[in-house]
């Protein structure tokens, strides 16, 4: 490769060594191919920098490139210098420089190779290495790189069986995950930390398993400020308000962290959500005692505490006080309040709220519309929701599915069947994609109304194929539509149906569809349907089916 000079001297080069990044960064941009890693054989251009080169310089350089192939070339010119008027030598960041920018771009292959042929494999870059096959789901390479350097390291791993920790929790294998942590404490080479504590703390309360959390967080010695706010967080979204509260006492009372302005606002949002609003203030009033000062999160929760209450006037005046003391309000802040009027029953203030906040410039997401597309649809104003989906879209947004739930909900109450039918066609051209509330809605509406079966099986079509299954409640509708359609024999494959997927069918159901078999002169599918239900053994009141036969047989 042909290699492009430039006639640059020590002489004319920047006072401010990292002002040479640009400069280095250009030449290699100039005379390499950006997707290769070319020989060394062609690096005379940068031998110019040899003598100002040191450890910072290489990490801005490797730092400032686009292509982790620049990035390589100039670390592997910096490894080899001939000549070396300073005796250079790559620092250990130099080496986590080069490792993090050829991780980044999934080159772990060539980092592993480089680590290697430099003798640089130790716990700390491994654990990069594992730390990043997780992120991509390599769960197998990652349990090898991790058996690999506890082999060499003789156990004395910590950071690899952090990363480990963290990538067994990130993909969920908290069985895995418990038994490497049980592991690591049984052999005792090393101790967990801290960061240890956290991981495992963390993922626990995120799968939900909050005793194993609190069993994890007694257990620990040293606790810092940040695994306090994990438990806190997570016992808060489990609802255990008090074990949340006993913590931050705890916190108060050890003298060694103190709670900040994220646990109060956890705790406020935690009480907040369970309707204890007043606790929530007592919280929000301690803050100013202790000289916490509230910040954005800790206002947006007690609003929207004040708003789920239907105190929506109180809210207002809470953000006036977060306006006062400095911080602004959010989109969050705006639709907590929107809900507030919904709740209180305010509809027309929320929707004049509404549109104050598009008059005002404000950015709407896809939450805010919701709130105001389910009053309309509430207030029986279809249009005027089925308009804002539209403008959603418009404006790039997908709505929510339960918004079109609503809308459609809307629409059969006020029997507009067809146009709920084909809205519910219009949901994937409006960026949604009808759920099974969205089938089972529009089929149990259709079903109410004699001569819709058609429809009916055209739904049901797609609702399968989009991978939706019944449910009891779909089926006794079905049953229900065929016997309206006088179909007693497809009523009956129904009926089969659900008892081999052990379905109940309904009383009320069993009830119409028994008198239209008799009404058929077919006492005896009657009374087969009547023994194959009884002898499934699902039915708690099955002497109430029985009588309903007795009475059809009279």
């Amino acid at each position: 490769m042909a290699v492009q000079s430039i006639t640059t001297t020590n002489s004319n080069l920047p006072k401010n060594l990292f002002q040479l990044v640009p400069t280095i960064t250009s030449l290699l941009q100039r005379n390499l191919k950006p997707q290769e890693n070319t020989n060394l054989k062609d690096s005379a251009f940068l031998n110019q920098f040899s003598s100002l080169l040191n450890p910072e310089l290489v990490v801005q350089v490797i730092e400032n490139q686009t292509s982790p192939y620049h990035s390589l070339f100039f670390f592997d010119w910096a490894s080899n210098l001939n000549p070396n008027p300073n005796n250079y030598s790559h620092s250990f960041h130099c080496y986590l420089a080069i490792t993090d920018k050829l991780i980044s771009h999934k080159l772990f292959s060539l980092a592993t190779r480089l680590l290697e042929s430099h003798n640089k494999i130790c716990d700390f870059t491994v654990g990069k290495l594992i730390n990043a096959h997780g992120d991509l789901g390599h769960l197998k390479w990652a349990i090898k790189l991790f058996r690999d350097i506890k082999r060499r390291e003789s156990g004395y791993c910590l950071f690899s069986y952090n990363a480990l920790l963290g990538v067994l929790i990130k993909g969920r294998r908290l069985q895995l995950a418990w038994g490497l942590f049980g592991q690591m404490i049984k052999e005792g080479v090393v101790k967990p930390d801290v960061s240890t504590y956290c991981i495992m703390i963390r993922g626990f309360c995120q799968a939900g398993m909050i005793d194993h959390a609190k069993k994890v967080f007694d257990e620990m010695g040293e606790r810092n400020l940040f695994t306090y706010n994990i438990i806190v967080n997570g016992l808060c979204k489990k609802g255990l308000m008090e074990d949340a509260r006993r913590v931050l006492d705890e916190m108060l009372q050890s003298g060694t962290c103190f709670p900040d302005a994220i646990t109060y606002s956890t705790l406020i949002d935690g009480y907040c959500k369970k309707g204890e609003v007043a606790e929530a203030m007592r919280c929000f009033n301690e803050m100013s005692e202790r000289k916490v000062y509230p910040n954005v999160l800790t206002y947006n929760g007690l609003i929207n505490g004040l708003c789920l209450n239907g105190d929506v006037d109180e809210a207002r005046k809470m953000m006036t006080k977060m306006r006062l003391s400095g911080l602004k309000d959010n989109i969050a802040t705006h639709t907590s309040l929107l809900k507030g009027y919904c709740k209180a029953g305010r509809s027309n203030e929320a929707i004049q709220h509404f549109r104050e906040m598009i008059g005002l410039g404000m950015e709407l997401d896809e939450k805010c519309y919701a709130v105001i597309i389910k009053e309309y649809a509430k207030l029986r104003l279809p249009d005027e929701a089925i308009a804002l989906l539209r403008e959603m879209r418009v404006k790039g947004m997908s709505p929510v599915v339960y918004s079109f739930n609503a809308v459609l909900r809307c629409l059969l109450e006020m029997d507009e069947l067809d146009r709920a039918l084909i809205l519910l066609k219009q949901m994937p051209e409006m960026g949604s994609y009808p759920n099974f509330i969205s089938y089972s809605t529009m089929i149990c509406g259709l079903v109410k109304v004699k001569g819709r079966m058609q429809d009916i099986e055209m739904l049901l079509n797609d609702m399968l194929q989009s991978r939706n299954r019944l449910d009891a409640t779909l089926y006794n509708c079905l049953i229900e539509g065929y016997c309206k359609d006088r179909n007693e024999e497809r009523a009956l494959q129904v009926c089969q149906e659900m008892i081999d997927q052990n379905f109940v069918i309904s009383l009320e159901v069993f009830e119409v569809f028994v008198k239209e078999l008799f009404a058929k002169g077919k006492l005896f599918e009657a009374e087969n349907l009547f023994e194959q239900m009884k002898n499934k053994g699902h039915i708690q009141n099955i002497n109430s089916y029985k009588k309903i036969l007795d009475e059809c047989v009279g």
